[in-house]
């Protein structure tokens, strides 16, 4: 380092200006590790598989929908058979992950639910439209 000057009033102004250097490269340090931080963790999210289209939302019954995935593989559509006293109502197709289903899934293949909503006593789910995710139109 370079001979400093004798007097405090410019060794004063000489240490002012080495303390704001020092404030700067803090505020650009930590501004780096920031963005360091950022870019790691869109990285690690980007590395991540994609998440599961299930959701662990409860099903009517108090089962979830994780414990039915499970229990069955999975096909993409289920066929909810209703009975009542008064005999069997029509059957109701839903997206495998819908939570309005009632009673006993049985899950169905995505060809077998198109044909099925062509059927006058099947229908579609209201909530979770399968005719709408299958790209068929069943309102005709």
């Amino acid at each position: 380092m370079s001979e400093l000057p004798p007097d405090p009033a410019r060794l004063r102004v000489i240490l002012a200006h080495l303390d704001k250097q020092l404030a700067d490269h803090e505020t650009i340090g930590t501004y780096l590790r920031l963005q360091h931080a950022a870019v790691q963790a869109a990285l690690d999210q980007a590395e991540q598989p994609p998440p599961r289209r299930r959701s662990a939302r409860p099903v009517k019954g108090g089962r979830s929908l994780p414990a039915l995935a499970q229990a069955r593989p999975e096909t993409g559509y289920i066929v909810q058979q209703r009975r009542t006293a008064r005999g069997p109502e029509p059957a109701v197709i839903h997206v495998d992950d819908c939570t309005m289903i009632e009673g006993a899934p049985h899950p169905i293949t995505p060809h077998d639910a198109r044909a099925a909503l062509t059927d006058p006593n099947v229908t579609g789910c209201d909530f979770c439209r399968p005719d709408t995710e299958l790209g068929i139109d069943v309102a005709g």
